[in-house]
């Protein structure tokens, strides 16, 4: 006669056992959804430093090239000092030069540029518009920054910053432009800011 000793798990030591699964199972769990906020985070903050730099570069180009010649009406430089929900929200509008259109419709290298914030959803976005001073009625306008805090402009004037300009009563470009943007990051904010000298005198 054959004896076998069968011998298995009291349910004491399951309840062990699944009580540690359990606890390596919830720290994985936690650990995995931390490193995906960090990634996002992360992620949100490289597209915001991306929009903004993209945004502060191409101001860069327009502004230094921005036209004014007194006694032509068709070109401006006009900064209107204004806020949105308490914070900078500027308008700026200012003829500059650019590349013509490819094609064989008319085109000219003389714009008009367009940049101010609006509000969508509750959100403050920065709006570039452009038209060609010559063939174009309306600008094309589009979103340049989904989220952004504030958007100031200022001009220097003989070494003193003002947050208003136009060509129309001054009479001639700043000497300087001063932008500032700022963007959230994270739970605080962040400031972006470019210095741009008009290089086109007349």
């Amino acid at each position: 006669m054959i004896i076998t000793d069968k011998q298995g798990f009291t349910l004491l030591e399951l309840l062990v056992a699944l009580a540690l699964l359990v606890i390596i199972a919830a720290a994985l769990y936690g650990s995995y959804f931390t490193v995906i906020r960090g990634r996002d985070s992360a992620t949100t903050g490289m597209e915001s430093l991306r929009e903004s730099a993209a945004t502060l570069a191409q101001l860069r180009r327009e502004i230094a090239s921005a036209l004014y010649r007194s006694g032509d009406k068709r070109l401006s430089f006009v900064v209107e000092d204004r806020d949105q929900f308490g914070k900078p929200a500027s308008n700026l509008i200012f003829s500059t030069l650019g590349m013509t259109r490819p094609g064989e419709a008319p085109s000219s290298d003389l714009r008009e540029v367009r940049y101010g914030i609006r509000e969508k959803e509750g959100k403050l976005l920065l709006a570039r518009g452009e038209k060609e001073l010559f063939f174009d009625l309306e600008p094309q306008q589009y979103p340049q920054m989904e989220e952004i805090e504030s958007f100031l402009v200022e001009c220097e004037d003989s070494g003193k910053w003002v947050r208003s300009w136009d060509t129309a009563l001054n009479g001639k470009l700043p000497d300087a432009v001063r932008i500032t943007l700022i963007v959230k990051d994270g739970d605080g904010t962040l400031p972006y800011r470019a210095f741009i000298r008009p290089r086109i005198r007349q």
